[in-house]
């Protein structure tokens, strides 16, 4: 009995502040851009078509089932950034768009930063198929949200400088874009969560939001907020839940895809946020616009943030 109140003498006389430092909140790792964007396809020939011969990516690998058949293929922007294409959709009734993903330092401590912050999360992070820790979490809307953490000896790692054609007519994804119903759910998990940064807005209008764009807290690239979608047709779909391939020179982009076949409904334009951009759409009316990173003349609604 002494032994027994000594101990919860003791440990009463610890102050708050000690007991804390035992337990400590997760430190958020570093989340540098956005790793890739996963669709799905009816149609691999044409997907391949698309994103191998039009716009120049080539298929780096490729994952199987682990019961057989194949379950995903990969073509490749750069050592860190990739389009993944499954070949299982199945109709108006499911999501062209399966996830986009961003590149972490260490999965596994953003796991627990995020389930300290409330955040639903697996209960541990494993590695994958391809060999890279990584794991999923659900955005407000539902859409699947993937973290990864490239690992030494993955199929990313070990094509590190390999599959990086001339051909490509772009060497970066700089953003992703999600539908998004409810911006202040989406605020408390890119902004007071995850420490993403907004560097514009802008509408299609001057007085309405229509889109936020996001920039990660470790890097360049952004998520982009599409705002103001009310029952959204596929093609609708296909506009919003989109990604943007950074080029130097739109109209030297546009060219180029005329040239291998590719004819787009409309030709460059300056967008609101004063950049050139030139829409292009895959077999299943995914949106891969090519655009250039800095405006040529003023943003329209807000300023734009360096």
């Amino acid at each position: 009995m002494k032994t027994s109140l000594l101990f919860w003498i003791t440990v009463g006389a610890i102050p708050a502040a000690a007991l804390a430092q035992t337990n400590p909140t997760p430190k958020r790792p570093r989340i540098v851009g956005v790793a890739h964007i996963a669709l799905r396809t009816d149609n691999l020939d044409a997907a391949r078509k698309f994103y191998s011969q039009q716009l120049g990516f080539q298929e780096a690998f490729q994952l199987a089932r682990p019961e057989g058949g194949l379950m995903l293929v990969y073509f490749k922007v750069n050592d860190h950034q990739y389009v993944e294409v499954f070949p299982d959709w199945r109709g108006p009734e499911q999501l062209v768009l399966s996830h986009v993903a961003f590149e972490t330092d260490n999965a596994p401590q953003l796991r627990d930063y995020l389930a300290a912050n409330g955040v639903k999360v697996p209960e541990t992070v494993k590695k994958g198929m391809d060999g890279n820790m990584s794991f999923m979490i659900r955005d407000p809307d539902g859409h699947d949200i993937e973290f990864v953490q490239y690992l030494p000896g993955s199929l990313h790692s070990r094509a590190f400088g390999k599959f990086l054609p001339a051909t490509r007519v772009s060497e970066r994804i700089i953003h992703v874009g999600t539908t998004v119903s409810d911006r202040a759910a989406y605020d408390h998990l890119y902004r007071d969560i995850l420490g993403f940064r907004e560097f514009w807005h802008g509408g299609m209008r001057d007085d309405r939001t229509d889109w936020v764009d996001m920039r990660v807290p470790d890097g360049t690239d952004w998520f982009e907020y599409m705002l103001n979608v009310d029952n959204p047709s596929a093609r609708t779909l296909g506009v919003m839940n989109h990604m943007a391939l950074g080029v130097a020179d739109v109209q030297a982009g546009y060219k180029t895809v005329l040239s291998r076949g590719l004819t787009p409904a409309e030709g460059p334009k300056i967008g609101r946020d004063g950049k050139w951009q030139l829409n292009l759409y895959d077999p299943n009316l995914t949106r891969a616009e090519l655009m250039e990173p800095k405006p040529v003349r003023k943003p329209c609604c807000s300023p734009m943030v360096d």
